[in-house]
C-alpha cells in the first residue's frame, strides 16, 4: 500500500523540474559571465576606433547663430508723419507704402518753383528783346561813326585849303569820337544780352535761367514723391512701433527696419585651433536649436580675417603679468544651400559640423 503525501508536502516530480532549472541557471550563468568580460572591451575598442576614425574628419561648434540682411529705412525728407501703413513682423514687398510724411509743405515749394520757371521765361523773354534793341543801337551807332568820319575828312581837307576854323575841326573830330564809344557801348549791351541768355553749357540749349529754374522745380516734385517711403527690398517689418502719426520725422533718422528673409546664413565662431585644416567651399552640416528635427546642407563660404576680440569695442589687453592664454574664436560664414521648410529667424542658435576631409594638403 502507497504511503500517504503529508499535506503541504511537493511531490517529487516537482523536486526534480526545480533541480534541472536551478542546474541550467547556473550553466547559463557561467557562459554569461565570460562573454560579458569579453564583449565590454570590444565595444570599448570598437567605440575608440570609431572616434579615432572619424574624430579628425569633422569640426563643430554650437557658437553659431543665424544671421539676415536688416535694411534700416529712414526719411528723405523732414516732416511730421501722417500715416503709418505697415505694423510689426508684416510681410511687405519691394514698393509698399511704410508711412507717409506731410506733403503740404513739399507742394507748396513745388507751386514756388512752378512761378520761378515762369519769371526764368519771361526774363528770358525781355533779354531777347534788350538784345534785339542792342542790334538797332549798333546799327544807328555805326551809321553816326560813317557820318562824323565823312564830316571830319570834310573838315581836315577844308583845313589844308584854309576853308575852315581849327574850331570846327576838333568840333567834327570829338564827334567821331562819340560816336565811335556809343557803338562800343552798343555792342558791350549786346554781349551782355547774349551771355545773360546763354545755355552755359554745350550740352543743352536753354539759358541758363531756365535750366536753374527747371532744377529747382525737380528737387521739389521729387521731395513731394519722397513724402511717401516705400520698401526698397522685400522682407518683414521689425521695430515698427518708431513709427507713430504726428510724431516728427528728420532725415537721416532710422524709422523702420526689413529683415530680407530670403536669404539666410550662419555666422559660426570656431577655435582657432580648429581652423587649420579648413578651407572655404567645403561641405557644412547646420542644425538649429529652435528645430530638433531639422538640418540644411551648406558650405564655408568665408573665413574671418580677425578673431572675434579683435572688432570687439574693448579688445583685451593681455600686456600684464597674470596673462592667461585664452583659446580664441574665429568667425567663420556658413552658407545654407537648400530652402529651408521652416522659418528661419534671425539670432536662432545653430550648430554646425563642418566635413574638414578635403582640406587641400593631400
Amino acid at each position: 500500500m502507497e504511503q500517504a503525501l503529508q499535506p503541504g508536502s511537493a511531490p517529487p516530480d516537482a523536486y526534480a523540474a526545480a533541480a534541472e532549472a536551478r542546474e541550467e541557471q547556473a550553466v547559463r550563468r557561467r557562459w554569461l559571465r565570460p562573454m560579458l568580460m569579453l564583449s565590454v572591451p570590444l565595444i570599448l575598442a570598437g567605440a575608440a576606433g570609431y572616434v579615432w576614425l572619424t574624430g579628425g574628419q569633422y569640426v563643430s561648434t554650437d557658437n553659431a547663430y543665424v544671421n539676415q540682411d536688416k535694411v534700416s529705412i529712414s526719411a528723405d525728407v523732414a516732416g511730421r508723419i501722417v500715416e503709418v501703413a505697415v505694423r510689426e513682423n508684416q510681410p511687405i514687398k519691394a514698393g509698399d507704402l511704410l508711412f507717409r510724411i506731410d506733403p503740404d509743405p513739399y507742394r507748396i515749394a513745388l507751386q514756388q518753383s512752378d512761378a520761378a520757371l515762369a519769371a526764368a521765361h519771361v526774363q528770358v523773354n525781355t533779354l531777347s528783346t534788350d538784345s534785339g534793341g542792342a542790334a538797332a543801337d549798333i546799327a544807328s551807332a555805326r551809321a553816326d561813326i560813317a557820318l562824323a568820319q565823312a564830316t571830319y575828312d570834310r573838315q581836315t581837307e577844308l583845313m589844308k585849303r584854309g576853308f575852315t576854323t581849327r574850331a570846327s575841326l576838333d568840333t567834327a573830330a570829338h564827334e567821331l569820337a562819340a560816336a565811335k564809344a556809343q557803338l562800343a557801348t552798343a555792342q558791350a549791351s549786346a554781349a551782355r544780352a547774349r551771355s545773360q541768355m546763354g545755355s552755359g553749357s554745350a550740352l543743352s540749349g536753354s539759358p541758363a535761367a531756365i535750366q536753374a529754374a527747371l532744377a529747382q522745380r525737380a528737387k521739389a516734385e521729387l521731395d513731394v514723391k519722397r513724402t511717401a517711403v516705400r520698401a526698397p527690398v522685400d522682407g518683414t517689418v521689425s521695430q515698427a512701433s518708431r513709427l507713430q502719426v504726428g510724431q516728427m520725422m528728420m532725415t537721416g533718422l532710422p524709422a523702420v527696419s526689413i529683415v530680407q528673409s530670403d536669404r539666410s546664413w550662419v555666422d559660426a565662431n570656431f577655435k582657432e585651433t580648429d581652423i587649420d585644416r579648413m578651407r572655404v567651399g567645403q561641405p557644412a552640416e547646420v542644425t538649429f536649436d529652435a528645430y530638433k528635427d531639422l538640418k540644411l546642407k551648406g558650405h564655408v563660404e568665408s573665413i574671418g580675417a580677425g578673431t572675434g576680440s579683435q572688432f570687439s569695442v574693448l579688445p583685451a589687453q593681455n600686456a600684464t603679468g597674470n596673462w592667461v592664454k585664452v583659446t580664441q574664436r574665429v568667425p567663420v560664414r556658413i552658407a545654407i544651400d537648400e530652402k529651408s521648410p521652416r522659418q528661419l529667424i534671425a539670432g536662432l542658435s545653430a550648430v554646425v559640423k563642418v566635413d574638414v576631409r578635403d582640406d587641400g594638403q593631400r
